[in-house]
C-alpha cells in the first residue's frame, strides 16, 4: 500500500496504526500524506527502512504487534475521541454536547444511541453552555438575522440550534457557527430529526 491507494485494507492500516499511537484519527481507507508519515514513525520505531510505502515485511510487522480491529475502530461515530460524557446526560432523553471533544451524543437513560462530529461558535458569537431543553423543531429553516439555511434546526436557546451545516461539511473545523451547534453528516442528522422531541434535555459542556 502506498500514497494514493484507497481500499478497505487500508482503513484496517490506519486502524491499526492508531493502536500503535502513530496515527492520530479516525481512519478514512485513503492512504495520504498523514497516513505515509505514520507508517515512516512506525517503520522507524522498530528498525525497518523509512519508506512510508506499506511493504509486506512492515505489515506482518505491524499485525503482529496489533489486534484485529474491532468494527469502531475501524468505522468510528465520530472523528474526534469521545470523553465520557457530562453526569448530567446519563438520565432521559439528552443530546449531549461536549465542547472539549467537538462532538455530540444521543442518549437515553445513559445509552449512546448515536454520536457525531460537532463545532461550535466563535469567540464573538460563542455557543452557550448550560442545561436547556428543544423547544422547537425546523426541518427547513433558514436564519432570519444571517439569511443561511440550517436544515434540520432543534432549537434549544434563543437563536441557538442543533442543526446541519454544510460549510461544516465542506470546511470542517476551518470556521466557526455564529452560535449555533453544527453539524457535518447529513445523513445521521436527518436521522436525529427524526428522533429528538420537542422538550428533550440539551446538555452543552465544556
Amino acid at each position: 500500500m502506498a500514497v494514493g491507494d484507497e481500499s478497505e485494507q487500508v482503513r484496517e492500516l490506519q486502524a491499526r496504526l492508531r493502536a500503535e499511537g502513530v496515527f492520530d484519527r479516525s481512519p478514512t481507507a485513503y492512504y495520504g500524506p498523514v497516513t505515509a508519515d505514520a507508517v515512516s514513525a512506525f517503520q522507524e520505531d522498530r528498525g525497518l527502512p523509512r519508506t512510508g510505502e506499506t511493504d509486506v515485511v512492515t505489515w506482518e510487522r505491524l499485525k503482529a504487534r496489533t489486534d484485529e480491529p474491532a468494527r469502531d475502530e475501524l468505522y468510528p461515530p465520530t472523528s474526534q475521541a469521545m470523553e465520557k460524557p457530562d453526569p448530567r446526560c446519563n438520565e432521559g432523553r439528552v443530546l449531549c454536547v461536549s465542547k472539549r471533544s467537538d462532538t455530540l451524543r444521543w442518549m437515553k437513560d445513559g445509552e449512546v444511541l448515536a454520536a457525531m462530529d460537532v463545532r461550535f461558535g466563535s469567540q464573538y458569537t460563542p455557543t452557550r453552555e448550560g442545561v436547556f431543553e428543544v423547544f422547537l423543531k425546523s426541518r427547513h429553516h433558514v436564519s432570519t438575522l444571517y439569511d443561511t439555511p440550517m436544515p434540520y434546526a432543534m432549537f434549544f436557546s434563543g437563536g441557538q440550534a442543533v442543526h446541519y451545516s454544510a460549510d461544516f461539511a465542506a470546511n470542517g473545523y476551518a470556521g466557526a457557527s455564529h452560535g449555533c451547534v453544527n453539524v457535518r453528516d447529513e445523513a445521521k442528522i436527518a436521522k436525529l430529526f427524526g428522533e429528538v422531541r420537542v422538550g428533550d434535555k440539551v446538555v452543552v459542556y465544556d
